[in-house]
């Protein structure tokens, strides 16, 4: 059941939309705090693919059956 304030109607995300976007955050957090070798991210743009986690997630609660 999606949470209505005002025009929005807010859903959660699917469990895969959230997987995706921990992963992400969770690699970018990874790369930036321990300087480890994170494949096809390098640690100056952690915060770039941390940026990306968070508009996946919001894309998911925004667009329903997403």
């Amino acid at each position: 059941m999606p949470y209505r304030r005002g025009s929005f109607a807010l859903t959660p995300p699917s469990m895969v939309i959230f997987v995706i976007a921990l992963v992400l955050a969770l690699f970018a957090m990874l790369a930036h705090y321990t300087h480890a070798s994170v494949p096809l991210l390098a640690s100056s743009h952690s915060f770039d693919a941390l940026a990306i986690a968070f508009v996946v997630l919001t894309i998911g609660v925004l667009f329903r059956g997403v």
